[in-house]
């Protein structure tokens, strides 16, 4: 483990090591319209086949929960199919 972040060493196999990400900046470079405009962090997690990303959205006008899944669910399936995935089902990492 680095000095800036001793937990990255700590039995990886067995914990949930909270660490910066590098997602929010790198969907800015993709989608220009959103730099600057996210921030988030990550969690690494003993799983091969998935990630999770936590990101914090600041938003020009107010919407709901039930309006914020239906536009990320309607990206899933159109411009980012095959790079954001959506579900509502009870799911655990290796189902993905």
């Amino acid at each position: 483990p680095s000095s800036k972040d001793w937990r990255g060493g700590r039995a990886a196999s067995f914990n949930i090591i909270p660490s910066s990400t590098g997602a929010a900046k790198a969907v800015g470079k993709v989608l220009p319209a959103l730099n600057g405009k996210l921030t988030g962090m990550s969690f690494r997690v003993p799983t091969v086949d998935v990630s999770v990303v936590d990101l914090t959205v600041r938003l020009e006008k107010a919407a709901t929960y039930e309006d914020i899944k239906a536009a990320i669910k309607e990206e899933s399936e159109g411009n980012l199919k095959g790079i954001l995935g959506y579900t509502e089902d009870d799911v655990v990492s290796t189902d993905f």
